[in-house]
């Protein structure tokens, strides 16, 4: 029997959407906006270096070769990109669906545009708005703590729901993919700030993302979190309690906390904690 045909962003491998494939669909793109740019260079470029390469080596290679084929100052270069990431996804759907061809455009602004935080900032937003900008934005977190906690608490509060799960997910110490966060891992207050404005979302999207967070809090820094656990336990609000269920399903996986005699939720955890239930 004859085999259907693979369709590009269904059967696919993830590491096979980044290839020489996806150079051309750049390309086709980026030559709309910008003429001079070397199409079938940049797509010969691709499919040299990429063979035998992982997923994030691959979107790392495509970025760096976008930075070589377009302006080199990044200041022109920036909105040549933005320009093709045409119109914003209204879906909940995940980083390596339909709009997975912007992963390298993220790439790049991570890797390239720490110098210009306000306009990389801004891209990251719009990048979001078709993607996700969860690891473009981490470089900027810990070179502009301060400054980029201001514009995340803006996202945190937006109408779009890309963007209050960017505000959640780019501050999550231990996402996957992505080097460790540490630089709340003593002071997570500004952060549990930021978590307050979405601990009642009713997008699951975002809902997902604040459990993940949580337990990536319960691995890095428990003692911390509890306690914003056990009052968010006590909450009446559906979402609230959806999250929580979510962010301690390994406890209870293993251990009914309602069972236990323990007056509360830290001394439960305790009990937990001396068994191996939470895994470091």
């Amino acid at each position: 029997m004859s085999q259907k045909p693979k369709k590009m962003g269904t059967d696919y491998s993830i590491t096979e959407k980044f290839g020489a494939n996806l150079a051309q669909l750049l390309a086709e793109k980026i030559g709309k906006a910008y003429p001079e740019f070397n199409a079938d260079r940049f797509i010969q470029d691709t499919d040299k270096r990429t063979v035998g390469q992982t997923y994030t080596q691959r979107v790392a290679t495509l970025a760096e070769l976008l930075k070589n084929y377009l302006p080199a100052d990044y200041k022109k270069a920036l909105p040549v990109l933005m320009a093709v990431l045409g119109k914003e996804n209204p879906n909940e759907t995940g980083m390596f669906t339909h709009y997975y061809w912007v992963l390298p455009i993220g790439k790049f602004v991570q890797e390239y545009g720490i110098e210009h935080f306000e306009l990389s900032m801004k891209a990251i937003e719009e990048i979001t708005k078709r993607n996700t900008g969860e690891y473009a934005v981490r470089p900027y977190i810990r070179k502009y703590p301060e400054a980029s906690l201001k514009i995340i608490e803006k996202w945190a509060k937006s109408p779009n729901f890309h963007l209050r799960r960017l505000a959640s997910e780019g501050l999550r110490p231990k996402l996957p993919w992505a080097t460790k966060l540490d630089t709340f891992i003593e002071n997570p207050a500004p952060v549990f700030r930021i978590l307050e404005w979405l601990k009642e979302d009713e997008i699951l999207f975002v809902k997902k993302s604040v459990a993940n967070h949580l337990t990536d809090w319960l691995k890095v820094n428990r003692e911390a979190v509890l306690p914003l656990i056990e009052r968010w336990k006590t909450s009446a609000n559906p979402h609230t309690q959806w999250i929580i269920k979510r962010a301690t399903r390994k406890i209870y996986n293993k251990f009914s906390l309602s069972l236990c005699s323990c007056p509360g939720l830290t001394s439960c955890a305790n009990f937990a904690q001396k068994f191996r239930i939470y895994k470091k």
